[in-house]
């Protein structure tokens, strides 16, 4: 159940993500958007479990998660930008 957990949560943060960070270089595909949205959720966890915030069983909170979104939205939108302005 932890992981759905973690892959709902991620979805929410994804999209709340794509409002706090809005750009030309973020995807604009809801898709995308939801998937980085989880990844971002999964990172969150990961992070937080190696630095000692949650316990071994225990997922990102919803605060975490979207700030693990936002992250993984500006890597994607820096990989984006300049994958676009090389081309």
């Amino acid at each position: 159940m932890g992981i759905l957990w973690t892959i709902i949560i991620g979805f929410l943060a994804g999209i709340i993500a794509k409002f706090l960070m809005p750009g030309p270089n973020e995807p604009s595909g809801f898709i995308l958007t939801t998937i980085l949205g989880i990844v971002g959720a999964f990172v969150a966890t990961f992070l937080g479990q190696a630095i000692g915030w949650y316990g071994p069983n225990q997922g990102a909170g919803f605060i975490g998660a979207v700030v693990g979104a936002v992250v993984v939205l500006f890597i994607y939108g820096m990989i984006a930008g300049r994958r676009s302005t090389t081309i």
